[in-house]
């Protein structure tokens, strides 16, 4: 094992977490100076406001609320926050409510429920801001009508286990809910609003961060339906839910806002943070490491065991030679991937990333992969993802585990916590998707 590059890549990813920390990404969109918030490129007067609301919701919630309640302090009227890790900081402005992910339930629905509570008390002279973060769609949820959580639940516990990728999955919850897909700004108006996004979805598309609920809709039933159909799950699903979705499609349900109406509104939208932010502070700290970077991309989809084998394709062309960069080189990435889980095993996107990618390079000398989730969660585990390199199959052997059985079972988590190999964070508190590291000594 190669320690230098193990820590050098353990450090790497640690940066990452702190260029995506919500309170730094939060305060560096705003300023206040007296009574005037500014926003982005936006002025507002709070004094020209009967009341300033804040409701915050997502993994990274709590930080977020915290650092509008530094800058604004006395400003806020009331607001709420709510996410499924119990804040360590007591809010004096605002309730906290612990809700559920990755799969919503009863408490997603109370929690949404307060939310919507408190918006009926907004008016055109007050001022909402809203702070979205990753986990939303499941973190506050309310099924549209005639429809139950159960119902929610089911679609989106199979879609998981589909593999379906974060625009399906968000498609079709976005025509199960009564507030997303622009229904929370809806409900807002019509106060004046401000969205402040911390990104976890692929090439930062708003109405799929927590299923856009603050921004126009431009999906459909129909693509909706599309969805169900390609994963074979029309007849896997309530019938309660297949009655909407066609309900929706014969165009019998209105739509929420639409990109007019938003416009209209004035409503206000900035993304404070994502991957693509993360991976440039790695990227700076790679290169003061002296490392020759690679900043592949931070829009990495598909399936991890596919990606991973690229990522070894393009691993062993600089090892061997030199290309596209020199040695000793850093690859960094970052998007999110899927896994069809087939098996019965346990693990996430990111440990079977690595394992596919240890697989791969097994007995080479001199690269290290580090692949992990900003949330510190990978799929249903308490690891955040995985470190490994050429040895770890070869280490693997010695101890009498099979990779390749363990990778057929989707076991990923169980094959590097038996060699001390997953990355373990805890909540992290924050999620910009997930970033990768490849290392290659000179």
């Amino acid at each position: 094992m190669n320690e230098k590059l193990r820590k050098d890549a353990r450090e790497l990813f640690y940066q990452a977490l702190k260029e995506a920390d919500p309170r730094k990404c939060v305060l560096e969109h705003l300023e206040l100076k007296n009574d005037k918030l500014k926003a982005g490129s936006r002025n507002f007067n709070l004094s020209d406001f009967e009341s300033v609301y804040v409701i915050a919701f997502g993994k990274a919630a709590s930080a977020m609320a915290a650092a509008i309640e530094e800058l604004l302090g006395e400003w806020i009227t009331k607001g709420i926050v709510v996410s499924n890790v119990r804040s360590e900081k007591a809010f004096s402005k605002m309730d906290f409510h612990l809700s559920s992910h990755p799969v919503p339930d009863k408490k997603s629905v109370a929690a949404a429920n307060k939310v919507v509570s408190l918006l009926e008390e907004s008016g055109e002279k007050d001022l909402v801001i809203f702070l979205i973060s990753g986990g939303g769609s499941s973190i506050l949820a309310m099924p549209s009508e005639g429809l139950t959580i159960e119902d929610i639940r089911t679609v989106t516990q199979r879609l998981m286990l589909c593999g379906v990728d974060t625009y399906g999955l968000n498609t079709v919850r976005k025509k199960m809910s009564q507030i997303k897909g622009g229904g929370l700004l809806k409900k807002a108006l019509p106060s004046q609003v401000i969205t402040l996004i911390l990104s976890d979805v692929v090439g930062d598309r708003l109405e799929f961060i927590a299923s856009g609920p603050t921004v126009p809709d431009t999906t459909t039933y129909e693509d909706a339906w599309r969805v169900i159909e390609a994963l074979e799950l029309e007849h896997k699903i309530s019938p309660r839910v297949v009655v909407h979705l066609e309900k929706g499609r014969k165009k019998k349900i209105p739509p929420t806002i639409d990109h007019d109406q938003y416009e209209k509104s004035g409503a206000t939208t900035i993304v404070v943070g994502n991957n693509h932010k993360a991976i440039v502070s790695m990227e700076k700290m790679a290169k003061r490491m002296g490392y020759n970077t690679l900043f592949l991309s931070s829009q990495i989809s598909g399936e991890a065991r596919e990606v991973a084998k690229v990522l070894a394709g393009i691993s062993f062309n600089i090892k061997r030679f030199g290309r596209p960069v020199k040695k000793p080189a850093c690859i960094l990435f970052g998007g999110e991937t899927t896994v069809n889980v087939t098996g019965r095993g346990l693990g996430g996107r990111n440990s079977e990333t690595a394992l596919s990618f240890c697989f791969e390079i097994i007995g080479s000398e001199g690269i290290v992969g580090l692949f992990a989730g900003t949330d510190g969660i990978d799929g249903p585990t308490d690891a955040a993802g995985a470190i490994c390199d050429g040895q770890s199959r070869l280490i693997s052997r010695s101890m009498g585990i099979s990779a390749r059985d363990h990778l057929a079972d989707n076991d990923s988590y169980s094959f590097f916590e038996t060699l001390g190999d997953l990355i373990k964070t805890g909540s992290t508190g924050t999620n910009v998707m997930d970033v990768g590291v490849i290392l290659i000594e000179k």
